[in-house]
């Protein structure tokens, strides 16, 4: 994994602007920490960080590739797990390697297919080809985008990176947001609208497409959408379609030439992917070592919730002693979360869920003291439709995203004026309402079964985007990579058309799963119900919260002061509040306060 950054301009001259250039790669140095490496021409200037997981000596970037007077260059991050399938399919073409990594796989794929090399990748990955003989800049994205990729046009000027802070960096950005970014911030929370980039004329690359940039002309092409289609396996074929696509693509995420580790929470997810990799290491007489979060005095405080029914701890110990792994548990307390809170944020340059993110971060920082790679089961409840919400009518028949219908009180709180000025409410539900038309829904479904199609689709294309975003910031800020085997996209092509009953067959959630890893778990950890991503209980955790947003509220200068209603927010911070207080409280002032400090540390001009 890697982190990249490009400038392209056809009315100026880059080959000097390498000063530039590396200042917008030493603002990602975490997702490269190994080494460094840039390119400049006349019209294009590419820059890279590198963290070593492949072919240490062979894969240095920008890689070039030249023929007569013209050169085709790349830089991208990511990994191509089909890598070793498509150098055969290349060299049987006539194609002469140099290395032994996919990076230049990727690079002559281009050479072979041009634009439509990206239909041929399974991976994750984020790329900018500069092509010099059609004076033509491509940037794309994986199916699911897992790896993420920014871009801002400034005049002639294509400036592109796989955070915001790339761009930030460049003399031709400012830190400018206007109602529309506001809208983003406080009326959809950190769950955000794909392709929107929320600083003012920035966007994202979406999932699953490219974007080509000439002269004269910008086109975006969708080149991986979800297709609707009747499901004719039956359930045993099902099954073992499950089981075999998850069998390939964990052995082909464990190639690496650094460790490998997997997270495991004792949930189905990481339990079943964990199982498959541990036999995967036993085949070369390698133990398996496996990570899980826990918190100070977790026993004593946890408590049950909507998406939380039990410790994971016991599962944990449960799972690792069946399978045979090395487990490690890192334990965090509330002091350690409340200190580095901040820390996600100006990862992914915006406000985020706070808490949830915090030990992530502090998890993955622990992790990359033992190895470079981990397996994560993340995004199996977006692609198995795994959550509560894809059986409860109130979430089904609602007019806005699931996740935002018991969150109204998160608009309670804003001021009149910024209410006024970004109408979070008719915000939210536009936003569903394009999220809906893009569903494609299938003729002769029953009207349960179409809302139960929709809900996955926003899930998948709205819900996994965030998940995914956390992880990658929360993962590269300590220059360690996470692989995420139930994103690759045949898996997710699948399920798509997989009816929501059969998915939780035997009357439980993600019951098809369960039956596909039945072979590798016992009975009573495929049947534990879904618990979500644990969460402190600890009361001196949302002490140290209210007392810091407490200090905000006093202070004049607080950026955030205009847009919020101090009092209303005063009173939920001192446990005055009857509406808003516990976990509700504790995740809006976890907000409130990334906001702040996000409008405050990076001198956000706001535009409206």
């Amino acid at each position: 994994m890697c982190g990249i950054a490009g400038w392209v301009d056809w009315s100026r001259d880059l080959s000097d602007q390498q000063p530039i250039l590396k200042k917008m790669t030493d603002a990602i140095t975490h997702r490269g920490p190994d080494a460094e490496g840039f390119w400049t021409s006349k019209r294009a200037a590419f820059g890279h960080r590198r963290l070593i997981v492949i072919d240490p000596e062979g894969g240095l970037q920008p890689m070039v590739y030249k023929d007569g007077d013209y050169t085709i260059t790349l830089t991208y991050n990511g990994e191509i797990y089909n890598y070793q399938e498509l150098r055969k399919e290349l060299e049987e073409k006539g194609h002469v390697f140099r290395t032994k990594s996919d990076t230049e796989v990727l690079l002559h794929a281009y050479l072979e297919w041009q634009e439509d090399c990206i239909e041929h990748f399974n991976g994750i990955f984020a790329f900018g080809i500069w092509d010099e003989r059609r004076s033509q800049l491509m940037l794309g994205r994986d199916h699911l985008g897992v790896k993420p990729l920014f871009f801002a046009q400034r005049g002639s000027a294509i400036l592109f990176g796989s955070e915001l802070k790339v761009l930030l960096s460049h003399p031709l950005v400012e830190t400018e947001i206007d109602s529309e970014g506001l809208a983003e911030v406080f009326s959809l929370g950190p769950i955000r609208t794909p392709g929107h980039g929320v600083f003012k004329d920035i966007k994202e690359v979406r999932a699953g497409h490219y974007i080509t940039f000439t002269p004269n002309k910008v086109n975006v092409k969708r080149y991986w959408t979800l297709e609707s289609k009747e499901h004719l396996d039956d359930v045993n074929t099902t099954v073992e379609t499950i089981r075999s696509i998850l069998e390939d693509t964990v052995k082909r995420q464990l190639i690496a030439d650094v460790s490998v580790v997997s997270m495991l929470s004792g949930g189905l997810d990481s339990s079943g992917l964990t199982a498959l990799a541990a036999k995967e290491f036993a085949k070369n007489g390698k133990t398996l070592h496996t990570y899980s979060i826990d918190f100070v005095n977790n026993e004593r405080d946890f408590e049950q919730d909507f998406l939380r029914r039990d410790l994971d701890e016991p599962w944990v110990k449960r799972v690792a002693e069946h399978i045979g792994t090395h487990h490690h548990t890192i334990v965090f307390g509330a002091d350690k979360l409340v200190e580095n809170l901040l820390v996600p944020m100006r990862a992914r340059d915006l406000p985020g869920i706070g808490e949830l993110e915090t030990s992530l971060y502090l998890l993955f920082k622990e992790m990359k003291k033992d190895a470079t790679v981990a397996l994560s089961g993340e995004s199996a409840d977006e692609v198995f439709s795994g959550y509560p919400w894809f059986h409860q009518e109130q979430f089904l028949n609602a007019d806005v995203f699931p996740w935002l219908v018991n969150m109204s009180f998160m608009l309670d709180i804003l001021s009149e004026d910024l209410k006024a000025k970004i109408q979070p409410e008719q915000y939210q539900k536009q936003r569903f309402q394009e999220a809906v038309s893009e569903v494609p829904f299938l003729d002769g479904e029953s009207s349960l079964q179409a809302k139960q199609r929709q809900m996955s689709y926003m899930f998948i294309t709205r819900f996994l985007p965030f998940m995914l975003d956390r992880k990658d910031r929360a993962s590269m800020m300590t220059g360690f990579e996470v692989r995420v085997p139930f994103c690759d996209y045949r898996l997710v092509e699948y399920l798509w058309n997989v009816p929501f009953e059969l998915k939780s067959i035997d009357n439980i959630e993600k019951g098809i799963l369960r039956r596909a890893f039945q072979h590798v778990l016992p009975d009573d950890v495929r049947n534990r119900r879904k618990s979500a991503y644990p969460s402190t209980k600890d009361a001196a955790y949302l002490q140290g919260i209210s007392n810091w947003m407490l200090e905000v509220l006093n202070d004049s200068n607080s950026p955030i002061l205009p847009l919020i209603d101090a009092d209303r927010v005063r009173a939920i911070a001192e446990g005055k509040d009857e509406v808003i207080s516990g976990t509700k409280a504790r995740g809006l002032l976890d907000y409130l306060l990334q906001i702040n400090s996000w409008l405050q540390e990076y001198h956000i001009h706001i535009r409206l």
